[in-house]
């Protein structure tokens, strides 16, 4: 199927250009017509630390570029084509809902005395520092299936001496049945629950007890 008719049938809203301070994506909500709004959690199963370790863990808000820092759900018909699936929104823009995703999921290992957004009092033992690289739905070319991607490079920073401890890249993706919001939503859960059990276990595997 032609694109320009395979997005008509998806019914994609076209990503206006870029402009200082993301009008463009400031102008896709001001909509009068709500927007449904999906939210991702944590995995219900994760791996669980043997003991808690005496660190305290400090999950920064996630850089990524600028497609991506928005609450819309990002499209990609190809590599360089950035669109929006209309009249939905995540629950918050997509850094901080990733922050919240890698903060619960290091609480349910039991793996740190504390994990947060910010220290207690003075520094953390430890900051994470994550980029979100991909986060999108890719609809297939020949049929009414798409794929979604999500990848993430991920910094353990001690405090103490800003020395990088270890640096990783998550990637995943699952398949979408149809180009529906609901197939999309699930096909999203299903690639960050993939990360989020990979990247729990990278960080217990690095500084946990």
């Amino acid at each position: 199927m032609p694109l320009p008719a395979l997005l008509r049938r998806l019914g994609l809203a076209a990503t206006l250009p870029l402009l200082a301070g993301c009008s463009a994506l400031g102008a896709l909500n001001d909509v009068s017509t709500p927007l449904g709004v999906y939210e991702l959690r944590a995995p219900d199963t994760l791996p669980t630390a043997r003991r808690t370790a005496a660190h305290d863990i400090i999950v920064e808000v996630p850089t990524t570029s600028g497609v991506l820092e928005t609450d819309r759900i990002l499209i990609r018909p190809d590599p360089l084509q950035a669109q929006y699936l209309p009249n939905v929104r995540w629950g918050d823009e997509a850094p901080l809902m990733l922050q919240t995703l890698l903060l619960r999921s290091l609480e349910g290992t039991d793996g740190f005395r504390y994990v947060g957004r910010r220290p207690l009092s003075g520094r953390g033992d430890y900051a994470l520092l994550t980029e979100l690289v991909d986060f999108h739905a890719e609809p297939s070319p020949t049929g009414p299936e798409a794929t979604v991607r999500l990848r993430m490079t991920s910094r353990l920073v001690r405090e103490a001496d800003a020395r990088v401890v270890s640096t990783r890249t998550f990637t995943a993706t699952a398949p979408a049945a149809s180009t529906e919001t609901p197939a999309l939503i699930a096909a999203f859960d299903q690639a960050s629950d993939a990360v989020m059990v990979d990247f729990s276990q990278w960080v217990l595997a690095t500084v946990g007890g």
